[in-house]
């Protein structure tokens, strides 16, 4: 063999032995991507503990039995951290939480690593929340993942999300089918004048004028178990913003918001009202057949189903107005956030995050099928489909990419101020001017200290 091809061989070899070094490389690194804890299954973030350690979790609504499958899942995949659930009394629940995440702050106070918060608490809460981190999902992904609400519901004014959207709600129209059957109609109208015409059309009065079918429930707030969300999807239909960027100081008290409570209280007043402030509540009224339509978010449905179960009826979208080019309707669901002052911020998060994924979503909504008459509607964009044409929730596919909220902070407040402010329009007689000014400065003075 002569020179020439022994340096052939040696080129040959040397060219071969790269090609095997590179394969090697390339199924080590493939490996590592599928098992390392960047990627691996259900897309484990990176930086967690190796340490064995315990996540305390508050719920709400969910029993264990609806809960443990998933934890017992996430376990397997992290089985070196152990979550704690705890379903909580709804009753006090947001005075109990806020007053331990402020207490924790501050003192050894215990507090959960993990809970909900409404969509609209985010500026109150935001300061005693740990943000989500780039690592577990990234500003894009969750802007792709859930629906626009929720981005919007859950960024602080410091530009950080707060919290995952744990399912989806709103305001929609609740509608007895036999009366509806009875008038010849299949379902409410969607643009707000035939729905207004219609709630007048199906109002029944005796000889003296009293109210036996109302056509809908609005008008006043005693009576009305929503009647805030009510007149804010109200205002959001006239594009009214009434709280500023710094969400600390809220307007209520300008020609549009006059006008709005004005539409809202006038339907409970004079010979032609369709609802009366004497009247039981909505439910009450709904519940003996005697109410047509009534504006509520999905789970009033459990109400309804419990308390009057022969009752025939349906849900659907919130009504628009014609002139409006988008359409928009009211948020209103529960979003899971992180404490502030957790030792274990990533793991709570990655916990957060795999509650959030499509198949926990599908298995949440499964088992909590099996006590009641549906589960958590999906948050999930890409479940929207997964609720068309499904009872009751059907409303929420078509009504999700474009629900919004006002990011009031502390709810208890306002609904307090606009609830006493609908009560002295419709019933007491004052000006509406007045009674707006009156309830801007008790919300103003509340939200300026709590959402700093």
């Amino acid at each position: 063999m002569d020179k020439k091809q022994r340096n052939l061989l040696i080129i040959v070899a040397i060219i071969l032995l790269l090609l095997i070094i590179g394969t090697v490389v390339f199924l080590l690194i493939n490996k590592q991507a599928t098992t390392s804890p960047e990627a691996g299954k259900n897309g484990k973030p990176s930086g967690l503990t190796e340490d064995r350690i315990e996540l305390s979790y508050w719920g709400l609504w969910e029993p264990n039995s609806v809960m443990q499958p998933i934890i017992d899942e996430f376990e397997d995949i992290y089985p070196n951290i152990k979550v704690n659930y705890s379903q909580q009394s709804f009753t006090a629940y947001e005075g109990t939480l806020y007053t331990r995440l402020v207490q924790t702050a501050t003192t050894a106070e215990p507090a959960p690593d993990i809970f909900r918060i409404h969509n609209t608490w985010t500026p109150k809460y935001y300061r005693y929340l740990y943000p989500l981190p780039e690592g577990v999902m990234s500003a894009q992904e969750y802007s792709e993942s859930f629906y626009p609400t929720a981005l919007s519901d859950f960024t602080a004014k410091d530009g950080n999300i707060y919290a995952m959207p744990f399912y989806i709600d709103g305001l929609m129209v609740f509608y007895n089918k036999d009366i509806f059957r009875q008038a010849g109609i299949e379902k409410p109208p969607e643009d707000w004048d035939s729905f207004v015409e219609l709630a007048y059309k199906l109002t029944k009065k005796d000889a003296a004028g009293r109210i036996v079918q109302s056509g809908l429930a609005i008008g006043t707030a005693r009576n009305i178990k929503h009647s805030r969300e009510i007149l804010s999807y109200l205002l959001l239909l006239e594009g009214v913003e009434i709280i500023d960027s710094t969400r600390t100081k809220i307007t209520l008290d300008t020609p549009t918001g006059q006008n709005v409570f004005r539409t809202y209280t006038d339907f409970a007043k004079g010979d032609n009202a369709i609802w009366s402030p004497t009247s039981r509540t909505d439910l009450e009224m709904f519940f003996a057949g005697e109410l047509a339509m009534m504006i509520a978010p999905s789970w009033r449905a459990f109400d309804i189903i419990g308390a009057s179960p022969t009752i025939e009826f349906d849900t659907a979208a919130l009504p628009q107005l014609k002139e409006n080019e988008q359409k928009v309707f009211y948020s209103t669901y529960w979003g899971e956030a992180v404490n502030r002052n957790t030792s274990h911020p990533l793991e709570a998060w990655a916990f957060v995050k795999f509650l959030s994924e499509k198949e926990q979503q599908l298995a949440l909504y499964s088992n909590s099928s099996k006590i009641r008459a549906f589960g958590e509607p999906y948050s999930r964009k890409e479940l929207n489909s997964e609720m068309l044409g499904r009872p009751y929730v059907s409303a929420i596919a078509e009504m999700g990419p474009f629900m919004k909220s006002i990011p009031i902070g502390d709810e208890q407040t306002i609904d307090t101020a606009i609830d006493n402010a609908i009560t002295e329009i419709s019933e007491n007689g004052k000006t509406i001017t007045s009674v707006l000014k009156e309830a801007e400065q008790n919300i103003n003075n509340i939200i300026k200290e709590t959402n700093k």
